[in-house]
């Protein structure tokens, strides 16, 4: 396809403007996705906030967004699996497929992945974008895009409960109620998972926690969240506990209240990037500790999921913005987190 397609910059700190690119040309291997919509991810926010994450810093003119969803405009000559028209989620991390983890099955953990919006590569904050075909993924006839866009948190919440070998009968604790602790809750509910306990201190994140299937809810602000966890467990405590809210008190509690022998996966990342834990106890109890680390092998599970009716995705947006408002949206974003659970960007 020729022509040029509007992208969106991130131009400095908290500051967005646009600008046009050629649109790109797909590889043998590639299709070409008109991108129709975007999720705003808290990674986003934090570099369009803090112009970087660790390691990764922003060297503007760059490119945001990594949760996408769109249909195929154009094909590369080897593709076979897709065709124009196919509507698809695009997994936005591609592997190098020779490393030690990519052929042992773990190649979210390979350490040459190219990843959308992860410095120094652009992400999808534009019209149209040329991805992998293997790594794009159709959508069945009862979903959208918005949906197949909001694929890529969702495999977050998967791979936390798949790390920690949830199952039907299970009590399962979710510290943080963000997308990523709103996907968790609805990952483990489609497990077969039927008690989850919310824990956070703000309450219209709590009341979207109820509404996408959390059976109890812990205002942290308001409540001592361990006294109350233990009094909801009738003293057993949690048979497993996903931590995503990134803060030390949230970790501490999750080792006080879980019960002995239980799994506790990490997810969170802290802002210091190092805690200080009570190990003796966790010890004492013989915790097993996960991390976890984007997903892998999780697109068409999460995409089943959604399709068969187990997950309400779109009951976790609370705002979508149009293409032309992407600075607003984006500083709204940051600046009214109790309000705002996740954004999502209609490009086209």
């Amino acid at each position: 396809m020729e022509g040029n397609m509007k992208v969106a910059i991130m131009t400095d700190k908290m500051k967005m403007a646009f600008t046009e690119r050629p649109i790109p040309q797909p590889k043998d291997d590639e299709v070409l996705v008109k991108i129709e919509y975007v999720g705003v991810c808290g990674s986003d926010l934090h570099y369009f906030e803090s112009g970087a994450i660790g390691q990764n810093v922003v060297h503007p003119p760059f490119v945001l967004g990594h949760e996408a969803g769109g249909t195929v405009v154009e094909l590369g000559s080897n593709v076979r699996n897709l065709k124009v028209g196919d509507r698809v989620a695009l997994e936005p991390g591609k592997t190098c497929g020779h490393c030690e983890f990519c052929k042992t099955g773990r190649y979210n953990l390979c350490p040459d992945v190219i990843f959308f919006a992860t410095p120094p590569v652009d992400g999808v904050f534009q019209e149209y974008v040329a991805h992998e075909a293997d790594l794009c993924f159709k959508i069945p006839d009862n979903m959208d895009t918005m949906e197949a866009a909001l694929i890529e948190p969702l495999a977050v919440g998967f791979h936390a409960a798949r790390q920690g070998d949830a199952q039907l009968g299970q009590t399962a604790v979710v510290t943080g109620t963000g997308c990523i602790g709103l996907m968790s809750i609805m990952a483990l509910k489609a497990m077969g998972v039927n008690r989850v306990i919310a824990v956070d201190v703000q309450q219209k994140r709590l009341e979207k926690a109820l509404e996408l299937g959390a059976t109890d809810i812990i205002n942290g602000k308001e409540q001592n969240t361990v006294d109350e966890v233990m009094r909801l467990t009738g003293g057993a405590g949690a048979d497993l506990t996903i931590e995503t809210a990134g803060t030390e008190i949230t970790t501490r509690q999750a080792i006080h209240f879980a019960k002995r022998g239980s799994t506790i996966v990490l997810v969170g990342y802290s802002a210091s990037g190092e805690e200080t834990l009570p190990i003796s106890l966790a010890l004492d109890k013989e915790l097993t500790f996960k991390t976890v680390f984007r997903y892998r092998h999780i697109y068409p599970l999460a995409i089943e999921a959604v399709s068969s009716g187990k997950v309400n995705l779109k009951g976790v947006v609370s705002n979508v913005w149009d293409f032309d408002d992407i600075e607003n949206a984006m500083i709204q974003s940051v600046k009214d987190k109790a309000n705002i659970v996740k954004s999502v960007i209609k490009i086209c």
